[in-house]
């Protein structure tokens, strides 16, 4: 990055990051619609979405190690992590009526409060972004906040 200021580094690293997580979401969502292997939509990600040109414009480039950790994560903590999401929702909402854009949401933002230190406010944030991107016009961003609140409150009690 030859030119850039340290701030210009950082801003670039932090999109780079909010991508990753936007892909991650898509991809488990992908693997549980299309009943695809964990591998199968790496690959396809790293190889075809990451950087990506369409006609409506340039996707951007992700942080394909926060992405992987992201993913197998999702996949090796699923059980910890849906137990999490469960008791953060209303006994009338199990995990399986809820919407599966969300149902991946809540995954891999499980993924990264159990297996990075990434602070869980931070991940809670992200993850309402990447929310707000699927749902925009909708409440789902504030109910994501709440029940990522409840789960990290649960899983890292010591951040709070």
């Amino acid at each position: 990055m030859p030119n850039t200021s340290a701030d210009d580094r950082r801003a670039l690293r932090r999109r780079m990051k909010s991508a990753a997580r936007l892909y991650a979401v898509q991809a488990l969502f992908q693997m549980e619609a299309m009943a695809q292997t964990l591998d199968a939509v790496r690959v396809e990600f790293e190889d075809h979405r990451f950087g990506m040109v369409t006609d409506e414009g340039a996707f951007s480039e992700g942080d394909v190690d926060l992405f992987r950790a992201l993913l197998e994560a999702a996949v090796a903590e699923q059980t910890r992590i849906d137990q999490l999401t469960d008791r953060a929702l209303v006994a009338k909402w199990p995990l399986g009526r809820i919407d599966p854009t969300l149902r991946a949401v809540f995954r891999a933002a499980g993924g990264e409060l159990l297996v990075t230190q990434t602070p869980p406010k931070v991940v809670i944030n992200e993850f309402v972004e990447v929310a707000r991107a699927f749902f925009p016009e909708g409440k789902e961003a504030g109910f994501v906040n709440a029940v990522l609140d409840h789960m990290a409150r649960e899983a890292r009690p010591e951040a709070f």
